[in-house]
Protein backbone atom coordinates (compact mmCIF):
# COMPACT_ATOMS: atom_id res chain seq x y z
CA UNK A 1 0.00 0.00 0.00
CA UNK A 2 1.50 3.31 -1.01
CA UNK A 3 2.18 5.96 1.62
CA UNK A 4 2.63 8.78 -0.87
CA UNK A 5 0.69 12.03 -0.43
CA UNK A 6 -1.93 13.20 -2.93
CA UNK A 7 0.50 15.57 -4.68
CA UNK A 8 3.63 13.44 -4.76
CA UNK A 9 2.86 11.80 -8.14
CA UNK A 10 2.00 15.11 -9.80
CA UNK A 11 4.80 16.57 -11.88
CA UNK A 12 5.98 20.15 -11.36
CA UNK A 13 4.33 21.39 -14.53
CA UNK A 14 1.02 19.84 -13.38
CA UNK A 15 1.04 21.50 -9.97
CA UNK A 16 -1.74 24.07 -9.37
CA UNK A 17 -0.90 27.60 -10.44
CA UNK A 18 -0.85 28.89 -6.84
CA UNK A 19 1.79 26.28 -6.00
CA UNK A 20 4.04 27.24 -8.90
CA UNK A 21 3.78 30.99 -9.11
CA UNK A 22 4.18 33.46 -6.28
CA UNK A 23 6.44 31.12 -4.28
CA UNK A 24 10.10 31.99 -4.35
CA UNK A 25 12.68 29.28 -4.18
CA UNK A 26 15.72 29.46 -1.95
CA UNK A 27 18.88 29.32 -4.04
CA UNK A 28 16.94 29.51 -7.30
CA UNK A 29 15.27 26.09 -7.12
CA UNK A 30 15.34 24.64 -3.64
CA UNK A 31 12.72 24.71 -0.87
CA UNK A 32 10.16 27.55 -0.82
CA UNK A 33 11.33 30.72 0.95
CA UNK A 34 9.22 31.05 4.16
CA UNK A 35 9.98 34.78 4.27
CA UNK A 36 8.89 35.66 0.76
CA UNK A 37 7.38 39.12 0.32
CA UNK A 38 3.62 38.60 -0.12
CA UNK A 39 3.25 42.07 -1.62
CA UNK A 40 0.53 44.59 -0.85
CA UNK A 41 -3.13 43.74 -1.22
CA UNK A 42 -5.04 45.85 -3.72
CA UNK A 43 -6.33 49.10 -2.27
CA UNK A 44 -10.07 49.25 -1.73
CA UNK A 45 -11.48 52.78 -1.57
CA UNK A 46 -13.77 53.74 1.30
CA UNK A 47 -17.16 55.27 0.78
CA UNK A 48 -15.77 58.62 1.99
CA UNK A 49 -13.18 58.49 -0.79
CA UNK A 50 -15.81 58.35 -3.51
CA UNK A 51 -18.80 60.07 -1.92
CA UNK A 52 -18.31 63.64 -0.71
CA UNK A 53 -21.63 63.44 1.15
CA UNK A 54 -20.33 60.54 3.23
CA UNK A 55 -17.12 62.51 3.85
CA UNK A 56 -19.17 65.47 5.08
CA UNK A 57 -21.12 63.19 7.44
CA UNK A 58 -17.88 61.84 8.85
CA UNK A 59 -16.59 65.37 9.24
CA UNK A 60 -19.69 66.37 11.19
CA UNK A 61 -19.39 63.25 13.36
CA UNK A 62 -15.78 64.12 14.25
CA UNK A 63 -16.74 67.73 14.97
CA UNK A 64 -19.60 66.51 17.18
CA UNK A 65 -17.23 64.38 19.23
CA UNK A 66 -14.83 67.30 19.72
CA UNK A 67 -17.76 69.55 20.67
CA UNK A 68 -18.97 67.00 23.21
CA UNK A 69 -15.46 66.97 24.67
CA UNK A 70 -15.59 70.74 25.11
CA UNK A 71 -19.00 70.56 26.79
CA UNK A 72 -17.80 67.78 29.10
CA UNK A 73 -14.77 69.85 30.11
CA UNK A 74 -17.01 72.80 30.94
CA UNK A 75 -19.24 70.44 32.96
CA UNK A 76 -16.14 69.14 34.78
CA UNK A 77 -15.26 72.67 35.88
CA UNK A 78 -18.87 73.46 36.78
CA UNK A 79 -19.04 70.37 39.00
CA UNK A 80 -16.67 72.01 41.46
CA UNK A 81 -19.18 74.82 41.91
CA UNK A 82 -22.42 72.81 41.79
CA UNK A 83 -21.68 69.87 44.08
CA UNK A 84 -20.51 70.32 47.69
CA UNK A 85 -17.75 68.03 48.90
CA UNK A 86 -19.97 66.24 51.43
CA UNK A 87 -22.96 65.52 49.12
CA UNK A 88 -23.64 61.78 48.79
CA UNK A 89 -25.98 60.28 46.17
CA UNK A 90 -27.20 56.76 45.48
CA UNK A 91 -26.33 55.36 42.05
CA UNK A 92 -27.38 51.86 41.06
CA UNK A 93 -25.52 49.50 41.03
CA UNK A 94 -22.55 51.33 42.54
CA UNK A 95 -24.32 52.38 45.73
CA UNK A 96 -23.75 55.54 47.73
CA UNK A 97 -20.98 57.66 46.24
CA UNK A 98 -19.76 61.23 46.39
CA UNK A 99 -21.68 63.37 43.91
CA UNK A 100 -18.60 65.49 43.29
CA UNK A 101 -16.29 62.54 42.60
CA UNK A 102 -18.86 60.87 40.38
CA UNK A 103 -19.46 64.00 38.30
CA UNK A 104 -15.74 64.71 37.98
CA UNK A 105 -14.99 61.17 36.84
CA UNK A 106 -17.80 61.05 34.31
CA UNK A 107 -17.21 64.46 32.76
CA UNK A 108 -13.43 64.10 32.52
CA UNK A 109 -13.79 60.57 31.12
CA UNK A 110 -16.23 61.79 28.48
CA UNK A 111 -13.97 64.73 27.57
CA UNK A 112 -10.92 62.52 27.05
CA UNK A 113 -12.88 59.73 25.31
CA UNK A 114 -14.46 62.11 22.81
CA UNK A 115 -11.08 63.57 21.86
CA UNK A 116 -9.68 60.08 21.30
CA UNK A 117 -12.76 58.82 19.47
CA UNK A 118 -12.84 61.91 17.27
CA UNK A 119 -9.19 61.52 16.34
CA UNK A 120 -9.64 57.81 15.54
CA UNK A 121 -12.78 58.41 13.45
CA UNK A 122 -11.02 61.21 11.59
CA UNK A 123 -8.04 58.97 10.80
CA UNK A 124 -10.14 55.97 9.73
CA UNK A 125 -12.66 57.76 7.54
CA UNK A 126 -11.08 60.97 6.19
CA UNK A 127 -7.31 60.64 6.27
CA UNK A 128 -5.62 58.69 3.50
CA UNK A 129 -5.47 54.91 4.08
CA UNK A 130 -3.25 54.18 1.08
CA UNK A 131 -0.49 51.80 2.14
CA UNK A 132 2.98 52.87 1.07
CA UNK A 133 6.23 50.94 1.00
CA UNK A 134 9.14 52.77 2.59
CA UNK A 135 12.46 51.04 2.02
CA UNK A 136 14.96 50.89 4.83
CA UNK A 137 17.61 53.54 4.82
CA UNK A 138 20.70 54.50 6.84
CA UNK A 139 20.20 56.20 10.19
CA UNK A 140 21.82 59.39 8.97
CA UNK A 141 19.36 61.13 6.71
CA UNK A 142 20.56 62.14 3.30
CA UNK A 143 19.45 65.45 1.79
CA UNK A 144 17.18 63.55 -0.57
CA UNK A 145 15.59 61.72 2.38
CA UNK A 146 15.09 64.98 4.27
CA UNK A 147 13.36 66.43 1.25
CA UNK A 148 11.25 63.27 0.99
CA UNK A 149 10.17 63.49 4.66
CA UNK A 150 9.16 67.09 4.22
CA UNK A 151 7.30 66.19 1.08
CA UNK A 152 5.53 63.31 2.84
CA UNK A 153 4.54 65.66 5.66
CA UNK A 154 3.09 68.17 3.26
CA UNK A 155 1.32 65.40 1.38
CA UNK A 156 -0.05 63.92 4.61
CA UNK A 157 -1.32 67.29 5.76
CA UNK A 158 -2.98 67.76 2.41
CA UNK A 159 -4.59 64.31 2.44
CA UNK A 160 -5.81 64.71 6.03
CA UNK A 161 -7.85 67.69 4.97
CA UNK A 162 -6.55 69.63 7.99
CA UNK A 163 -6.42 72.90 6.11
CA UNK A 164 -9.54 72.33 4.07
CA UNK A 165 -11.86 70.94 6.75
CA UNK A 166 -11.99 73.93 9.05
CA UNK A 167 -14.90 72.63 11.14
CA UNK A 168 -12.88 69.63 12.33
CA UNK A 169 -9.75 71.69 12.83
CA UNK A 170 -11.41 74.40 14.90
CA UNK A 171 -13.43 72.05 17.10
CA UNK A 172 -10.34 69.90 17.71
CA UNK A 173 -8.36 72.98 18.76
CA UNK A 174 -11.16 73.92 21.15
CA UNK A 175 -11.37 70.45 22.71
CA UNK A 176 -7.59 70.10 23.16
CA UNK A 177 -7.31 73.63 24.55
CA UNK A 178 -10.06 73.14 27.13
CA UNK A 179 -9.04 69.74 28.52
CA UNK A 180 -5.90 71.05 30.34
CA UNK A 181 -8.18 73.37 32.32
CA UNK A 182 -9.37 70.26 34.15
CA UNK A 183 -5.92 69.86 35.66
CA UNK A 184 -5.87 73.48 36.77
CA UNK A 185 -9.22 73.08 38.55
CA UNK A 186 -7.94 69.93 40.27
CA UNK A 187 -5.47 72.11 42.17
CA UNK A 188 -8.41 73.03 44.38
CA UNK A 189 -8.18 69.56 45.95
CA UNK A 190 -4.77 70.47 47.36
CA UNK A 191 -6.67 72.44 50.00
CA UNK A 192 -7.37 76.09 50.71
CA UNK A 193 -4.76 78.70 49.93
CA UNK A 194 -2.40 79.29 52.89
CA UNK A 195 -2.78 83.08 52.57
CA UNK A 196 -0.86 84.46 55.59
CA UNK A 197 -1.90 81.76 58.07
CA UNK A 198 1.67 80.53 58.52
CA UNK A 199 2.75 83.99 59.64
CA UNK A 200 0.21 84.29 62.46
CA UNK A 201 -0.91 82.25 65.47
CA UNK A 202 -3.81 82.39 67.94
CA UNK A 203 -1.86 84.75 70.19
CA UNK A 204 -3.18 88.31 70.30
CA UNK A 205 -3.34 91.23 72.72
CA UNK A 206 -5.11 90.24 75.95
CA UNK A 207 -5.04 86.46 75.28
CA UNK A 208 -4.36 84.62 78.58
CA UNK A 209 -1.49 82.16 78.93
CA UNK A 210 -2.98 78.78 79.96
CA UNK A 211 -0.92 75.97 81.51
CA UNK A 212 -0.92 73.00 79.11
CA UNK A 213 -0.96 70.48 81.97
CA UNK A 214 -3.54 72.01 84.32
CA UNK A 215 -5.55 73.94 81.71
CA UNK A 216 -5.61 76.89 84.11
CA UNK A 217 -4.52 80.51 83.48
CA UNK A 218 -1.01 81.24 84.69
CA UNK A 219 0.02 83.79 87.28
CA UNK A 220 3.60 85.03 87.70
CA UNK A 221 3.90 83.24 91.04
CA UNK A 222 3.14 79.92 89.33
CA UNK A 223 6.52 80.07 87.59
CA UNK A 224 9.59 79.73 89.76
CA UNK A 225 13.18 80.58 88.85
CA UNK A 226 14.81 77.76 86.92
CA UNK A 227 11.54 76.06 85.96
CA UNK A 228 10.21 75.36 82.49
CA UNK A 229 6.48 75.72 81.90
CA UNK A 230 4.52 75.04 78.70
CA UNK A 231 1.52 77.20 77.82
CA UNK A 232 -1.18 77.50 75.16
CA UNK A 233 -3.55 80.33 74.16
CA UNK A 234 -6.77 80.83 76.03
CA UNK A 235 -9.71 79.09 74.32
CA UNK A 236 -7.71 76.40 72.52
CA UNK A 237 -9.01 72.99 73.61
CA UNK A 238 -7.78 69.53 72.71
CA UNK A 239 -11.15 68.49 71.29
CA UNK A 240 -11.11 71.36 68.77
CA UNK A 241 -10.92 70.09 65.18
CA UNK A 242 -7.96 72.38 64.44
CA UNK A 243 -6.16 71.85 67.76
CA UNK A 244 -3.08 70.17 66.30
CA UNK A 245 -2.58 72.67 63.49
CA UNK A 246 -2.95 75.61 65.89
CA UNK A 247 -0.86 74.27 68.77
CA UNK A 248 1.89 73.50 66.24
CA UNK A 249 2.23 77.27 65.80
CA UNK A 250 1.18 78.64 69.19
CA UNK A 251 2.97 76.26 71.60
CA UNK A 252 4.80 78.38 74.18
CA UNK A 253 7.48 77.77 76.79
CA UNK A 254 7.95 80.01 79.82
CA UNK A 255 11.15 80.32 81.83
CA UNK A 256 11.77 82.59 84.80
CA UNK A 257 15.21 84.18 84.82
CA UNK A 258 16.86 86.70 87.05
CA UNK A 259 16.32 90.04 85.30
CA UNK A 260 20.04 90.82 85.72
CA UNK A 261 20.90 87.69 83.71
CA UNK A 262 19.00 88.85 80.63
CA UNK A 263 21.48 90.33 78.14
CA UNK A 264 19.14 91.32 75.31
CA UNK A 265 17.27 94.62 75.89
CA UNK A 266 14.21 93.70 73.82
CA UNK A 267 13.95 90.37 75.61
CA UNK A 268 13.96 92.18 78.93
CA UNK A 269 11.34 94.69 77.77
CA UNK A 270 9.06 91.90 76.52
CA UNK A 271 9.35 89.87 79.72
CA UNK A 272 7.57 90.25 83.06
CA UNK A 273 9.61 90.07 86.26
CA UNK A 274 12.16 87.88 84.46
CA UNK A 275 9.53 85.57 82.93
CA UNK A 276 10.29 85.17 79.23
CA UNK A 277 7.98 83.50 76.73
CA UNK A 278 9.42 81.85 73.62
CA UNK A 279 8.01 79.66 70.88
CA UNK A 280 8.39 75.98 71.67
CA UNK A 281 8.80 75.12 67.98
CA UNK A 282 12.40 74.67 66.83
CA UNK A 283 13.39 76.85 63.89
CA UNK A 284 15.15 73.95 62.18
CA UNK A 285 12.42 71.45 61.21
CA UNK A 286 9.72 72.22 63.78
CA UNK A 287 10.50 69.76 66.59
CA UNK A 288 9.36 70.72 70.13
CA UNK A 289 12.15 72.32 72.14
CA UNK A 290 11.84 70.77 75.59
CA UNK A 291 15.24 70.30 77.25
CA UNK A 292 16.28 73.11 79.61
CA UNK A 293 19.63 73.56 81.34
CA UNK A 294 19.06 75.55 84.52
CA UNK A 295 22.70 76.56 85.05
CA UNK A 296 23.39 77.85 81.55
CA UNK A 297 19.80 78.89 80.67
CA UNK A 298 20.13 77.04 77.40
CA UNK A 299 17.29 75.09 75.76
CA UNK A 300 18.02 72.13 73.53
CA UNK A 301 16.02 70.60 70.68
CA UNK A 302 16.10 66.79 71.13
CA UNK A 303 15.83 66.08 67.39
CA UNK A 304 19.04 67.61 66.01
CA UNK A 305 20.57 69.25 69.09
CA UNK A 306 20.01 72.87 68.11
CA UNK A 307 20.82 74.93 71.21
CA UNK A 308 19.39 78.38 72.06
CA UNK A 309 20.49 80.89 74.72
CA UNK A 310 17.41 82.18 76.57
CA UNK A 311 19.37 84.99 78.21
CA UNK A 312 20.39 86.47 74.85
CA UNK A 313 17.29 86.62 72.68
CA UNK A 314 17.22 82.81 72.21
CA UNK A 315 20.03 83.08 69.66
CA UNK A 316 21.40 79.87 68.17
CA UNK A 317 24.53 78.58 69.92
CA UNK A 318 24.85 75.22 68.21
CA UNK A 319 23.11 73.04 65.66
CA UNK A 320 21.37 73.40 62.30
CA UNK A 321 18.69 75.90 63.34
CA UNK A 322 18.81 78.96 61.12
CA UNK A 323 17.53 81.71 63.43
CA UNK A 324 16.51 82.37 67.08
CA UNK A 325 13.27 81.26 68.62
CA UNK A 326 10.54 83.93 68.28
CA UNK A 327 9.66 85.69 71.54
CA UNK A 328 6.14 86.56 72.69
CA UNK A 329 5.64 89.88 74.48
CA UNK A 330 3.78 89.30 77.78
CA UNK A 331 2.49 91.25 80.77
CA UNK A 332 -0.02 90.86 83.62
CA UNK A 333 -3.68 91.96 83.44
CA UNK A 334 -5.67 93.64 86.20
CA UNK A 335 -6.62 90.23 87.64
CA UNK A 336 -2.99 89.18 87.98
CA UNK A 337 -2.88 86.67 85.13
CA UNK A 338 -0.18 86.51 82.49
CA UNK A 339 -1.43 87.63 79.08
CA UNK A 340 0.02 88.22 75.61
CA UNK A 341 0.55 91.75 74.36
CA UNK A 342 0.58 90.77 70.71
CA UNK A 343 1.23 87.87 68.35
CA UNK A 344 4.75 86.70 67.53
CA UNK A 345 6.52 89.34 65.48
CA UNK A 346 7.90 86.76 63.04
CA UNK A 347 6.74 83.34 61.74
CA UNK A 348 7.38 80.46 64.08
CA UNK A 349 8.96 77.16 63.11
CA UNK A 350 11.30 76.28 60.25
CA UNK A 351 12.93 78.96 58.12
CA UNK A 352 10.83 80.78 55.55
CA UNK A 353 12.03 81.07 51.97
CA UNK A 354 12.66 84.80 52.14
CA UNK A 355 15.24 84.30 54.90
CA UNK A 356 17.59 82.71 52.37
Amino acid sequence: MSSQGPDENVSEDKQPEEHRSGVERVGGGGAPDPFADPGLPPHEPRIQDIDEGAAKRSERAVALLFTLSMLATVAFIASFVIFPIDKIVYVWPIGRVSALNLSLGLTLGIALFCIGAGAVHWARTLMSDQEMVDERHPVAAEPEMEAKVKGDFVQGAKESGFGRRKLIRNTMFGAVALVPLSGVVLLRDLGPLPENKLRHTLWSKGKLLVNENTNQPLRPEDISVGSLTFAKPEGLEEDDHDFHSEIAKAALMLVRLEPNDIKDKRELDWSHEGIVAYSKICTHVGCPVSLYEQQTHHVLCPCHQSTFDLTDGARVLFGPAGHPLPQLKISVNKDGYLEAQDDFQEPVGPSFWERG
